[in-house]
């Protein structure tokens, strides 16, 4: 922004460079980018993921079902804290416990299983989650949850849009920036040892 508006300003100047134009464009084609380009990839990029997600979420909660379990006993291992990436960003506190349920089919099931619920004496109902043989599975991914990541790497997305197209404009106005350089000490040498001289024109 201070490169396009520095050449607004200086848009008269006789001491404006050449190099310092061709920044100023540079800066306003990385700005433009910046604006439309970098939200746009990151709307579709969450867009296609968010799209991704929903199908996952349909086919999850085809293939899972809940069920009430009935606690036969506390499993030796204490209380732990669980992360499903699927289902919630938080760390949330569920407990093992032994219990026995009935599968899709009628057929009764007994195993190891987490629960959120506090009440896990013998006896108690808990609500788990089982596949279609089942077989203790994880809480299907919901509607909002699958929105909530789709957002977060659309917005990700642009994020590391907008890194690369600053990080683009800065090597591009660093390779100017040398060859400026480069050029005032070619111009130097040529001029350098006669600097000053009697008759140089100096």
């Amino acid at each position: 922004m201070r490169a396009v508006a520095g050449v607004w300003r200086w848009r008269r100047n006789p001491l404006r460079r050449a190099t310092d134009r061709r920044e100023a464009w540079v800066a306003l084609v990385a700005l433009l980018l910046m604006a439309a380009a970098a939200p746009a990839l990151g709307w579709v990029c969450g867009s296609r993921t968010d799209d991704a997600l929903q199908k996952s979420v349909r086919v999850q909660q085809a293939r899972r079902h809940a069920t009430t379990a009935v606690v036969l006993h506390r499993a030796p291992e204490a209380p732990h804290f669980v992360t499903d990436p699927e289902v919630s960003s938080e760390r949330t506190p569920q407990t093992l416990v032994v219990a026995r349920w009935k599968a899709p089919d009628g057929t009764d099931r007994r195993g190891t299983v987490t629960t959120l619920s506090r009440r896990t004496g013998p006896g108690a109902e808990v609500e788990i989650w089982t596949d279609l043989d089942g077989r203790p599975a994880l809480r299907p991914m919901d509607v909002p949850t699958a929105h909530t990541h789709a957002a977060l790497a659309g917005f990700g997305a642009m994020l590391l849009a907008v890194g690369l197209i600053e990080g683009s404009r800065r090597l591009i106005v660093w390779r100017m920036v040398r060859g400026r350089y480069i050029r005032i000490d070619r111009a130097w040498a040529q001029a350098g040892p006669d600097w000053g001289r009697t008759g140089t024109g100096s």
